[in-house]
């Protein structure tokens, strides 16, 4: 079954634009191998770190997004923990985050249609049923105080 992940991962700032480049080929290499494609590839270039890895407090951010199976997942990460000059990656599933952000959105927007109906009733004895009957019969009253004094 095919799903949506996305890699991230942080190469040493000694790490030449070649070293990361011949990692990004590596990558496609084992995803093209195992059936896979990559959507998306971002190279964030370098940026600091939000903690102190190592020696390092700066490294070079790689983002990429793959289409496939777990098991390339499983081969990608065997290989990213012996790469030397890496100092941190991680992949996550963004297929089912989607999902879900798409069902809130979803019953976010019928929730907001249905309060909007609610809102829209004009009918003051619609409002009103809910009440007891006296300040039903009071609010009634002063309704019609209102419109005799637009009158």
């Amino acid at each position: 079954m095919n799903r949506k992940y996305e890699l991230v991962y942080v190469v040493s700032p000694d790490s030449t634009e070649e070293q990361v480049t011949e990692l990004h080929t590596q990558i496609e290499g084992i995803v093209t191998r195992m059936g896979g494609t990559i959507e998306k590839t971002e190279n964030w270039g370098r940026r600091k770190l939000a903690y102190v890895i190592g020696r390092h407090k700066e490294g070079t951010y790689v983002i990429e997004v793959i289409v496939g199976s777990g098991e390339i997942m499983k081969e990608i990460d065997r290989r990213l923990k012996v790469t030397e000059g890496l100092l941190r990656h991680l992949a996550v599933r963004i297929d089912e985050s989607s999902v879900k952000a798409e069902r809130a959105r979803t019953k976010r927007i019928e929730e907001s249609r249905r309060r909007r109906v609610a809102r829209g009733r004009t009918d003051l004895r619609r409002r009103c049923d809910d009440l007891p009957e006296h300040r039903r019969a009071r609010i009634e009253n002063l309704a019609r105080g209102l419109v005799a004094q637009e009158k």
